[in-house]
């Protein structure tokens, strides 16, 4: 069959169009592709199984901050029983709210520590406009709540998946006892181009979340959890992070850990109780 340079030019325009439209469609629904929120009624009640506060921060006339304090489970101290050894600040992931990561929670007040979730605008009971710049910012508001009752020394702060960019860039810009990411990518721009390698994703995406430019600047120790079988974030995205880690911090490698099921394996767990 012979190919005439009229079908090379006609299948070459059907893949310039295809590549058009997927960019332009990429582009303007980025938000829907990449994050899904699940909003509450500000009035709906949140059930979970273990003791908990619920805090709303008014930010401004559109914005409201849900956060859900769970309250320490064990008396880790014989002299203060009734004082927790700290907050972990926990950021989550990018799909519905924090009644999907409540489960996580025990994980640290099993310990001794209180954990502070922050609904992102959008998700739960939270409002306002969703941006990287106001993620940052609510984060910072969080922290800064967290500093009228703790010292830096017992504040840890942690991110999941989406969160880690968060919690890396928190880090950054305030001290902390230890800085805990769990499945982090190096950035969002690098991990969206994992995806879509054939288009200028650094000029199209509206978020980056640069975790490889906050690491370095962070000075307290830092830890990073991931697995080898991650199939949203690659294991090799999150390696590129590795030479940016300085003395004292560590990379665990979970072997065959996913990415929602490290907190299935010994090794996470056993990692986790001695850092905590």
């Amino acid at each position: 069959m012979k190919i005439t340079k009229k079908k090379v030019y006609r299948w070459l325009k059907v893949l310039i169009l295809l590549y058009c439209i997927i960019g332009i469609a990429f582009y303007y629904l980025q938000d829907r592709i990449l994050f899904h929120p699940a909003a509450v009624g500000i009035h709906t009640p949140y059930h979970f199984e273990q003791p908990f506060k619920e805090v709303n921060i008014p930010y401004n006339k559109e914005t409201n901050i849900n956060v859900i304090q769970f309250e320490a489970l064990l008396a880790p101290d014989s002299v203060h029983p009734d004082t927790p050894r700290g907050v972990v600040l926990y950021f989550h992931g990018n799909k519905d709210n924090v009644t999907h990561y409540a489960k996580f929670s025990t994980d640290f007040t099993s310990r001794g520590y209180e954990v502070w979730m922050m609904d992102y605008p959008g998700y739960g009971k939270s409002t306002g406009v969703f941006s990287e710049e106001n993620l940052y910012a609510q984060a910072l508001i969080l922290y800064k709540l967290a500093r009228s009752r703790w010292r830096p020394d017992q504040i840890i702060i942690y991110g999941k998946s989406l969160g880690t960019g968060i919690a890396a860039q928190l880090a950054d810009v305030r001290d902390c006892r230890r800085l805990i990411l769990e499945c982090p990518y190096y950035s969002m721009t690098s991990l969206v181009r994992h995806y879509m390698p054939l288009w200028p994703v650094g000029s199209m995406l509206h978020f980056k979340f640069p975790t490889w430019q906050h690491l370095p600047q962070v000075t307290a120790p830092v830890t990073i959890f991931h697995g080898t079988s991650d199939g949203l974030v690659p294991y090799s995205n999150a390696s590129r992070l590795k030479p940016l880690l300085k003395a004292g911090d560590g990379f665990i490698t979970i072997d065959g850990g996913g990415h929602n099921d490290l907190h299935d394996h010994p090794e996470f767990k056993d990692h986790l109780n001695k850092l905590l």
